[in-house]
């Protein structure tokens, strides 16, 4: 954080040499503006306080967990009910955390950024800019870091345990265990957080870039201004009567009501939130303004605002109700993959991958449509807004999807601690509906990403006084061609560092079983620490090079080879990107539930696939095991590239726009 802050720092302020004089505005022409050097050192302090909210959040959000996990435990005994309340009131705690300490800081922030900027708007929000690349710089470590964590151990404690010993997940005798359990809060609760967390700060900052140069900023309507903010407040009073419903108006007597409920909080916070809007777009913003538009202004009416901010929200519902057809064993989808262990692990993995690659058609055209209708009405402000939308029911979003490593880790501790068979069963259908909700969480931080990051391009395009951005000019194609090469790159170092750090873990594992005596007859107990010690040292080792790679390539790209060519690599990394992140999640989350579902065996199809052991059980145990890299590491870390790259190229704008394309300007 203080190497990239004084980078920050320095490429900013070299815009003007360094100069502390007044200079005339970009866009607000005929005033003047503070100097480059305040914006330099403005965006940096915005960077270190968006990349200290991020990493509080994670911090937070795992002590909520762990405290959270062994109480679920202690409540499935008077039954499930009373243990989902626990669990689901701990994730929502979680929830409203973040949302509110990241609405909070952003808040305080331009608040005291006003004391120096004064009338300044144009400079004052160019400089907030620096809060969003500060959560997503944070969060790309969350996700890699807590991803190659969490998968080392669950990977080499299913193969060795599961695989080789046959004996249950969650064993005590697995010296692998407690690494595996930690690993559930760092990638999903910390890695998740801050992920959530940066797209929310992103896209209040792009939308609040592009209000400050259109009539809003110019002639400083404050409440129009905080429009974005606005609605992430009534978000976080709408998550409030939200979470209400799944806690103390609806008691769950049984197993089978957990999921449904889960899955009513997303559609009764949409429907409130959908009125919410409303109100707020009728009261907030003046009947008609103009919005700046690449050049060219505007004219806006409130109610399009309206439009775009829902289309965002309902989008988000599509995508997660998408994913969870594709990825829960209650649909075809998943009991086919299921279906296909009965002749190997070969036939699982082809049809996961083609379930994977499916599943990327609805919330692609859920996007398009989304993006269509909010650029029609209100250029790029409108698509910044429908992200913001997507984002605004953050607080049940996170909520349903802390909920999932939370039950996880109770049915960890209930078998650890030797508890009765009916607690472990209580537990585990707590953990069935947590991992399709976990898939739904991952579906809308990916679906948010798209948008945020489109807005976020628009931003920069406009900030580097791009007029046009045009494919048949090579700069542009290169960087295109480029950009959509990334995601593959990005999912190859981390899958390998999966790999390699999962291959340390098993041979460990092995070296314990077969050195100490007693250790599977219960006798002695394993060496966890050495277990816990391999991920996380592979996980802190092995984020560096994934995460240079984001960090590294805007500024190469912008200083080398120009403007031009970086908002072709931007394009690119957006399109691709997606595409590889939805299907990856998927895929794994569909193997995963596969093999959950014949270890259920509630139907008699998923009995006929025989019980835990069989040869069917054991291909889509195979199958889950690829999945967990899949669907926990790259497929999540790679929204957190996409997100990363755009708002870093928005924050060095003025820096290329002055410098950048050395190589060009050498020919």
């Amino acid at each position: 954080m203080g190497v990239f802050g004084a980078i920050i720092f320095l490429f900013l302020g070299s815009v003007k040499g360094f100069s502390t004089k007044s200079e005339p505005c970009t866009y607000n022409t005929g005033s003047l503006c503070k100097p480059a050097l305040a914006n330099a050192l403005f965006s940096t302090i915005a960077f270190l306080l968006g990349a200290t909210t991020s990493v509080l959040s994670g911090f937070l959000g795992m002590k909520i967990a762990t405290y959270a996990n062994a109480r679920t435990t202690l409540e499935a005994r008077k039954g499930v009910g009373k243990a989902f309340i626990v669990a689901f009131r701990s994730g929502a705690v979680m929830g409203f955390l973040l949302a509110a300490s990241g609405l909070l800081v952003l808040y305080v922030s331009i608040h005291l950024f006003s004391l120096y900027y004064g009338d300044d708007w144009e400079g004052l929000y160019e400089s907030i800019t620096g809060y969003g690349l500060g959560g997503s710089s944070m969060a790309l470590f969350g996700r890699v870091g807590g991803g190659i964590y969490t998968k080392a151990a669950d990977v080499g404690a299913d193969l060795v345990g599961k695989v080789e010993r046959n004996i249950p997940e969650d064993d005590p005798r697995n010296p692998a265990v407690i690494a595996d359990n930690v690993g559930d809060n760092v990638g999903d609760i910390a890695g998740m957080g801050s992920d959530l967390f940066g797209s929310y700060a992103e896209s209040s900052c792009a939308a609040l870039f592009v209000a400050s140069i259109s009539s809003f900023g110019i002639s400083h309507d404050y409440t129009a201004m905080s429009y974005p903010l606005i609605i992430s407040s009534v978000g976080i009073v709408v998550c409030l009567g939200t979470t209400l419903f799944a806690t103390d108006f609806v008691e769950i007597k049984n197993v089978s009501e957990i999921e449904p409920s889960l899955k009513r909080q997303l559609v009764i916070s949409t429907v409130l939130m959908t009125a919410g809007i409303a109100i707020v777009s009728f009261f907030a913003l003046p009947s008609e303004f103009t919005l700046f538009n690449f050049g060219s202004t505007k004219t806006v009416k409130n109610w399009h605002l309206f439009f775009c901010v829902s289309i965002g929200l309902w989008a988000g519902l599509v995508i997660g109700y998408t994913t969870e057809y594709y990825t829960s064993n209650a649909y075809s989808p998943v009991q086919d993959v299921a279906d296909s262990c009965r002749t190997g692990a070969a036939t699982n993995v082809i049809f996961g991958l083609a379930l994977g690659y499916k599943s990327v058609i609805i919330p692609i055209f859920a996007i398009a449509i989304a993006i269509y209708v909010s650029f029609s009405m209100a250029a790029m402000y409108g698509i910044a807004v429908a992200a913001l939308g997507m984002l605004s029911t953050i607080a049940t979003g996170l909520a349903i999807d802390a909920y999932g490593p939370i039950s996880d880790n109770a049915g960890g501790i209930a078998e650890m601690a030797g508890m009765s068979h009916k607690i472990r069963q209580r537990t585990d259908a707590l953990d069935a509906a947590g991992n399709t909700t976990a898939a739904i969480g991952k579906g809308f931080a990916i679906g948010s990403a798209a948008l945020v990051s489109l807005a976020l391009f628009g931003a920069f395009v406009s900030r580097a006084g791009i007029e046009t951005v045009d494919v048949l000019t090579p700069k542009v194609f290169i960087g295109l061609i480029v950009g959509a090469m990334l995601p593959y790159w990005f999912s190859a170092m981390t899958m390998k560092s999966v790999g390699s750090a999962a291959l340390k873990m098993v041979e460990e594992v092995r070296r314990q079983f077969n050195t100490i005596p007693g250790l599977m007859e219960g006798r002695a107990k394993p060496d966890y620490a050495t277990c816990v010690k391999i991920s996380t040292d592979a996980s802190l080792r092995e984020m560096i090079p994934p995460g240079a790679l984001v960090m590294l390539t805007p500024l190469i790209a912008g200083t080398l080879f120009g403007v031009e060519t970086l908002a072709g690599v931007l394009a690119g990394s957006l399109v691709s990107g997606v595409q590889v992140a939805i299907s990856a999640s998927n895929t794994g989350g569909a193997w995963d539930n596969a093999k959950k579902y014949i270890e259920a065996g509630a139907s008699e199809h998923a009995r006929s696939l025989g019980p835990k052991g069989s040869d069917p059980h054991k291909a889509a145990v195979i199958g889950d095991t690829i999945g967990d890299p899949l669907k926990d590491t790259s497929g999540p870390s790679l929204n957190i590239l996409i997100k990363l790259m755009a708002v870093e190229s928005l924050v060095f704008a003025p820096f290329f726009a002055t410098h950048g394309g050395l190589l060009f300007k050498l020919l």
